[in-house]
């Protein structure tokens, strides 16, 4: 059997093993990340059912009928376009089937319902796949640490072409880098660019305006790649022309918190801790109301995953599983100052991916 099938049935052996725990027959996967993640299909509409012997059915569209069969090999496919419904309608009973609760509308879940055959019941979860998409495996690292380091790269590449330069947009300063992204090897960005210049670099979510770029301005650039499924966050943060008072002191804030964020992130540590260790700095600096969100999230398939570094977090991080470490200062009507990292959390001290330095830099 091929590697990439001996993965993808790993998967399903675990999720199996944790539908059977919990006295559940049956699971009808509907996120198109978790389908892919249990299957390797890639296609925007598919379902999966899943039972605890291990047996599956996979369906999709016509549209898809090539590229199931090649993705997929090892799963008998259904053609059909409404999925998870003919799925389910293949469900003999007695049968106790779990749904998936995050990823279904009041509406599919009608559809769903009306399908069930005689003494087929549904039952909701939450947090199932997700559990098992934590610790990553090792094919799952080697394309994180490819797509941190095309992204790495080509913001490198960005400032040394001059891109990001006083008299140039926000959004042109986007666009350059998405496009050193693309011809990286990036499918598209993660999410939108985020280029904040002057007293927008405030605003920790401000995207990428029509504003001017200025002598004197603080920009920060929270970017990422995505490629083959994988995702990269990164956000670096740099001073145009000259540094003054505020910015130099904002900025040594913000990277202190953030490497000692980064010196917190071993397995076994509490992931609340983590949080207190970037916020503790910035606080005694005198900055604590401007630290406005959160310290970090998980990322992989998704941009935001498990597990999450925050005050009101609860657990530990585990090795294997991935951590961004995002600490920022936003002080509004002046300016503000971010710098993140995304980690691979190990028994010793994390690796750290996105590989651009965090040194105060002036262009």
């Amino acid at each position: 059997m091929p590697l990439a099938d001996t993965r993808f049935a790993t998967r399903r052996r675990a999720l199996a093993a944790k539908l059977a725990a919990q006295r559940i027959d049956s699971i009808v996967v509907t996120s198109p990340i978790h389908v892919r993640y249990l299957s390797g299909f890639t296609g925007s509409n598919g379902a999966l059912l899943l039972n605890k012997d291990l047996s599956a059915r996979i369906c999709t569209d016509g549209r898809y009928t090539t590229q199931i069969a090649e993705e997929v090999p090892d799963i008998d496919a259904l053609i059909e376009r409404n999925s998870a419904v003919e799925l389910l309608r293949t469900v003999e009973g007695p049968r106790r089937v779990a749904f998936e609760a995050a990823q279904t509308t009041v509406a599919q879940l009608e559809s769903l319902t009306a399908a069930l055959n005689e003494d087929v019941n549904l039952f909701p979860v939450t947090g199932v796949v997700e559990s098992i998409r934590l610790i990553k495996d090792p094919f799952e690292l080697d394309r994180l640490r490819e797509v941190a380091q095309l992204a790495s790269q080509a913001f490198e590449d960005l400032i040394a072409a001059g891109e990001l330069a006083q008299g140039r947009s926000e959004r042109q300063v986007a666009a350059d880098l998405e496009y050193r992204m693309r011809l990286g090897g990036a499918e598209r960005p993660s999410f939108d660019t985020i280029v904040a210049s002057g007293p927008n670099s405030a605003k920790p979510h401000h995207g990428a305006g029509e504003r001017v770029i200025q002598h004197g301005d603080i920009v920060t650039i929270d970017f990422g790649a995505h490629a083959r499924g994988f995702n990269s966050d990164m956000t670096r943060t740099i001073i145009m022309g000259e540094a003054g008072d505020f910015e130099t002191e904002i900025y040594d804030l913000v990277l202190r918190a953030q490497l000692a964020g980064v010196e917190a992130s071993y397995a076994g540590t509490k992931l609340s801790d983590i949080d207190l260790a970037c916020r503790s700095v910035i606080e005694d600096g005198g900055y604590g109301e401007y630290f406005v969100h959160s310290t970090g999230h998980g990322i992989g398939l998704e941009v935001h995953e498990a597990p999450s570094a925050a005050r009101t977090s609860t657990g530990v991080l585990e090795a294997g599983s991935t951590l961004t470490i995002e600490p920022g200062i936003y002080v509004p009507g002046r300016g503000g100052v971010r710098i993140e990292d995304t980690l691979i959390i190990t028994n010793g001290a994390p690796e750290i991916i996105t590989k651009v330095g965090k040194d105060l830099r002036v262009v």
